[in-house]
């Protein structure tokens, strides 16, 4: 609309012209609204209420003497305040960059003054407590001009070719490069270790698992060495067996060789003794009866003495084969052809003792077909004596 205006967020509208402002300023102060403003008869000019921002390089000698250049950058603005608006726009308003510029030259001024009072370990250790100072010391000079500061920062300090600066730091950065060196020795030593760690480890893996490999590998060869005599094994048990029963075999053809030599040589040789024995007591028995005919002169008497001494005769025999070996060969008739076999050899040890005794021809003759016959029936009956 033709003679309103509004000023900007950040600006403040200076009306001239009519009644005077607040406090008896030359103007009035408008901020935040618009305002009709007759043309012609007022006019209108923009303060502005932005941030705004000065630099400083400022060479300042401290305590010691020593020359330091301090770069510091202030941020300030007018304040929001009608009084700091109007002393801000009796100051700046036809030329609003001269702000940073007094602001510049206050501040420099302060930092000299404030280094002045202090040592370079001060100054460089206690950055914040002399930004602090210069704050604190300025603030009511730029309060005089309608400007606030919102912050001071020292950017750096250089003390030049000098090098006390760095002189000073020598210690601290001996020994931060020697901590730096303990930790880098401290690190390469851990790391050392974790790789002989490492190392260590992997060795008892590998000799843990070449252990059990061996192991397996010795498992694998007994097995297979057990498949393998398993063959042998076994028929060498077969073989043993063989041999065992073999060996039985062999005892039991030996036993029975044995008792074959038992019955074809000890037997015989028992019964030839027997035979042998039988033989000498009949002799005997023969002698004894010839004695006793000698001397009784009585020929009846003899003969009934050798007839009553034969059934003797014939059981001294028959007693004399009790231990031979007999074979029966025709059973019942064999066992009866045995008997009449003895009585056979009982007449003919009769008859013997009668020749020998002079027994008369007929006789003898009677007796001798007897013992023929005896001995033939001995033969027919098949009857073997061992």
């Amino acid at each position: 609309m033709f003679g309103y205006r509004v000023p900007a967020p950040d600006q403040a509208m200076l009306i001239s012209g009519g009644r005077r402002g607040q406090g008896g300023a030359p103007f009035r102060v408008v901020t935040g609204h618009g305002k009709f403003v007759l043309p012609v008869f007022r006019k209108v000019r923009f303060l502005t209420l932005a941030m705004c921002e000065a630099e400083v390089a400022e060479t300042c000698v401290t305590r010691q003497g020593i020359a330091l250049t301090v770069r510091a950058v202030i941020a300030f603005k007018v304040g929001n305040d009608t009084e700091s608006v109007v002393n801000a726009g009796q100051r700046f308003l036809s030329d609003q960059d001269q702000m940073s510029v007094l602001t510049g030259r206050i501040f420099a001024g302060h930092l000299r003054s404030i280094i002045g009072s202090m040592t370079v370990e001060e100054i460089v250790t206690e950055r914040q407590k002399l930004a602090t100072e210069v704050l604190e010391t300025s603030k009511t000079e730029m309060a005089k001009i309608g400007l606030i500061v919102d912050s001071l920062q020292i950017q750096s300090i250089d003390d030049g070719d000098t090098g006390y600066i760095e002189a000073m730091s020598a210690p601290h950065k001996a020994a931060i490069q020697r901590q730096a060196q303990i930790a880098q020795a401290q690190a390469t030593q851990a790391s050392v270790e974790a790789q002989q760690e490492a190392a260590r480890n992997q060795a008892e893996y590998s000799r843990q698992t070449a252990v059990v490999q061996a192991e397996y590998s010795a498992e694998v060869d007994r097995a297979q060495a057990r498949a393998a005599q398993a063959g042998p094994l076994a028929q060498a048990h077969a073989q043993q067996e063989v041999l065992a029963a073999q060996t039985e075999l062999a005892e039991r053809a030996a036993q029975l060789r044995q008792q074959e030599l038992v019955a074809e040589v000890v037997k015989p040789a028992e019964a030839e003794a027997e035979r042998i024995r039988l033989l000498a007591l009949a002799e005997a028995e023969r002698m004894k009866i010839q004695a006793e005919a000698a001397a009784s002169h009585d020929r009846v008497a003899l003969d009934r003495m050798l007839i009553d001494q034969l059934p003797q005769i014939v059981k001294e025999a028959s007693a004399g084969l009790a231990n031979a070996n007999v074979n029966v060969l025709n059973g019942t008739d064999g066992l009866g052809e045995i008997a009449a076999g003895l009585v056979g050899q009982g007449l003919t040890i009769l008859d013997s003792v009668r020749r020998n005794l002079g027994t008369p021809e007929g006789q003898d003759g009677k007796t001798d077909k007897k013992g023929g016959t005896a001995g033939q029936q001995g033969h027919s009956g098949r009857v073997e004596i061992e």
